[in-house]
């Protein structure tokens, strides 16, 4: 299969190698990438690949045109794949990847709360349908977390509150919403006092999340509820984890849902990987902006992001002594990650249908084992 796979491969793209040497190679290659740029090949056997440079891909620039391979496989209709990926030195990674700054915590801290503002106003969140009674929660994560009347929660990371508080209206007893930004908490108190929830339902503090054991009101809750986009903010994931892990009553449970990581490795149309998985190190971009209003006018542009594969997260759980009930991984996005996603009735991004899907978030529940 591999000989004839790169066979028409090399028919069609430029390569510096012969047809001949391609099909020696192809008895010991293991795995097949199709990669722009010229680089068509995965020798599986070496873990190396073979370069086979583009004359139209200059180095360093995006390459826009397509590889485009007709595979016809015995026993299988014949496919179309097309590929399209940034033509940069393999291996190489853009130049945002970078250790992490000092002032990574001042740094995201100003974005934050220039953004809350602008958020609040924006039709992403739709907060005047919320007061008037939309659930800002999504259906999965009901469904996954179960009944809540009368359990305490604690929402790690909380932005301007809405979350938290569709889990009092759920009929949680009391909730705790903890955000490092002080204008975003702030307009959290004014949005439960507008929902007619006072401090004894819901409450908000101004902290670090490492910092949450100290500065919220119990020792420990029924349920800590995080994720949407939290995560990524936070370098040490481990702290993380023996942080919230901590927080955690005897009987309760964690519960993350949370963007997949995946998605911060492909490209635009979720289709090649383009970045490292597996980096540690901090991601640092100057977008301005946000992702509730893309043209909104901004000041404090510079962020510093990390990237926590699932693995990593799920092994620091139940390092921190968490027994790990599930981890899904679902097909819809809450944003638009890629320009192939089409937005459905439910307000939820999908591929189209029969597209291959990758997971777009994932969500994770924790136990701790009820004392004896």
């Amino acid at each position: 299969m591999f000989r004839d796979v790169l066979r028409k491969v090399t028919e069609r793209i430029p390569v510096l190698m012969s047809t001949h040497d391609v099909a020696d190679l192809a008895d010991e290659a293991n795995t097949v990438s199709l990669m722009n740029g010229g680089r068509i090949l995965h020798h599986g056997a070496t873990g190396t690949f073979l370069e086979h440079a583009r004359p139209d891909a200059a180095p360093g620039r995006q390459a826009e045109s397509a590889c485009s391979v007709l595979m016809g496989l015995e026993g299988a209709a014949e496919q179309r794949i097309t590929t399209r990926a940034p033509a940069r030195p393999l291996g190489s990674f853009p130049d945002m990847y970078s250790p992490t700054p000092d002032d990574w915590h001042e740094t995201n801290r100003a974005r934050w709360d220039e953004r809350v503002p602008i958020h609040v106003a924006s039709d992403f969140y739709e907060l005047d349908a919320f007061r008037a009674g939309k659930d800002a929660l999504r259906a999965f994560e009901l469904a996954e977390v179960g009944d809540v009347t009368g359990k305490t929660l604690l929402h790690l990371q909380c932005h301007f509150g809405m979350d938290t508080l569709s889990w009092a209206r759920h009929g949680a007893a009391q909730v705790v919403g903890l955000d490092f930004s002080e204008p975003a908490v702030e307009t959290a108190r004014g949005l439960a006092g507008s929902l007619g929830l006072g401090p004894d339902r819901a409450a908000f503090v101004v902290a670090d999340v490492y910092d949450a054991p100290a500065a919220v009101p119990d020792s420990a809750y029924d349920i800590v509820y995080t994720g949407i986009g939290a995560l990524g903010w936070l370098p040490d994931i481990d702290l993380w984890a023996e942080t919230a892990a901590s927080l955690v009553a005897p009987g309760g449970f964690l519960y993350l849902a949370e963007f997949h990581p995946l998605t911060d490795s492909m490209d635009e149309t979720g289709s090649v990987v383009t970045d490292d998985y597996f980096s540690r190190d901090a991601w640092v971009d100057e977008t301005p902006g946000t992702y509730a209003d893309l043209d909104a006018p901004t000041v404090h542009n510079r962020s510093v992001e990390w990237q926590h594969p699932v693995g990593r997260v799920v092994t620091a759980l139940a390092s921190a002594g968490l027994r790990i009930e599930f981890l899904h991984e679902h097909d819809v996005s809450l944003v638009p990650r890629f320009t192939m996603l089409e937005r459905h009735a439910d307000g939820l991004h999908r591929f189209p249908a029969g597209r291959p899907r990758i997971p777009l978030m994932y969500s994770i529940k924790a136990s701790r084992p009820a004392t004896r």
